[in-house]
């Protein structure tokens, strides 16, 4: 959608330019929808708060309560449609809310408890000292990371993945670090399909955008179709050197081995000729060439059929 045919929600900048949260056509689709369910849940909780509350009071005071109840939770689906796309932004944003949230807990609750110097070493410590080595480094960099492969995936959906009618984007589950890279678990909406994300070479685009050197799209259930699992590739394991436990294993006053030296000799071909003639095998001594001996038939016994008998 081009840009001045944009409108703004919460207002605009300073240097005039429109700062877009939610877009017009959005925006109109969620006011419809919001307006819908607040008169189908006006109707349905009311006529049914008004019918349970009629057999214990006056019929007049239950259709009144009826109406309160159902407008008050019309009231509140109607709030929640209308703040969807916000709360959707909240949510992508989350783990960076809570995250942000206890560091300045922590930083408060630090400076009430110790002077500024002893606070700004034990932050120095605790911070600097696991950096220092590339283990723990790497550990606490993969969360950091997962948070920017979360935020990556949502800008690739909003680019150039193509979204159903109503422009709803999947849903961005959780994600978690894994041995090669990240995982994350998504949620597609009705009118997407996992086709969408593997063809023209959707794929590759995430690879870039994450600025990672693989990434691989798979189904997450065999139940589900929505429930998409996506892994980002960004370092190969097979390649570094894998300390193997086995050696510790071993008795300490086992001998130590040398390997026995292996002497080469050059292959010799098998003739005939040496072999002895004993072990030889002849043609006229094979089973299967023999003539079988005739077996001499047996005499004829005394009770035989005879002709000339009848004659």
């Amino acid at each position: 959608m081009p840009k001045s045919s944009r409108t703004s929600v919460f207002g605009r900048s300073d240097r005039g330019q429109t700062v877009t949260v939610i877009e017009a056509p959005q925006a109109r689709s969620q006011r419809r929808k919001a307006i819908i369910a607040f008169w189908v849940t006006l109707f349905t909780a009311g006529l049914l708060t008004a019918t349970v509350a009629s057999h214990y009071m006056h019929p007049i005071l239950g259709g009144m309560l009826g109406i309160t109840v159902g407008a008050i939770l019309g009231a509140v689906l109607f709030g929640l449609i209308i703040a969807w796309p916000v709360l959707m932004m909240i949510w992508h944003w989350v783990p960076e809310i809570l995250l942000s949230l206890g560091v300045t807990s922590g930083w408060v609750w630090l400076m009430e408890a110790t002077p500024l110097w002893l606070a700004l070493l034990v932050v120095a410590i605790g911070v600097g000292g696991p950096a220092a080595y590339p283990k723990t480094r790497r550990w606490l960099l993969a969360p950091v990371w997962c948070l920017i492969v979360r935020h990556r995936l949502r800008q690739c959906f909003a680019a150039f993945i193509i979204s159903n009618r109503e422009g709803t984007l999947p849903l961005i589950l959780l994600a978690r670090p894994t041995p090669v890279g990240e995982r994350v678990w998504i949620w597609l909406r009705p009118g997407l399909s996992i086709q969408n994300l593997e063809q023209d070479g959707q794929v590759q685009k995430m690879a870039v955008a994450c600025w990672a050197r693989e990434v691989r799209v798979t189904p997450a259930s065999r139940k589900y179709a929505a429930f998409v699992r996506v892994d980002v590739t960004r370092r190969e394991t097979l390649t570094s050197t894998v300390v193997s436990p086995l050696p510790g294993a071993l008795p300490d006053d086992m001998p130590a081995t040398t390997p026995a030296t292996v002497t080469h000799q050059e292959p010799v071909g098998v003739n005939l000729a040496d072999v002895p003639a004993a072990r030889r095998r002849s043609p006229d001594t094979n089973s299967e060439s023999r003539p079988r001996r005739a077996r001499n038939p047996e005499p004829p016994s005394s009770d035989a059929y005879d002709p000339s008998d009848y004659a």
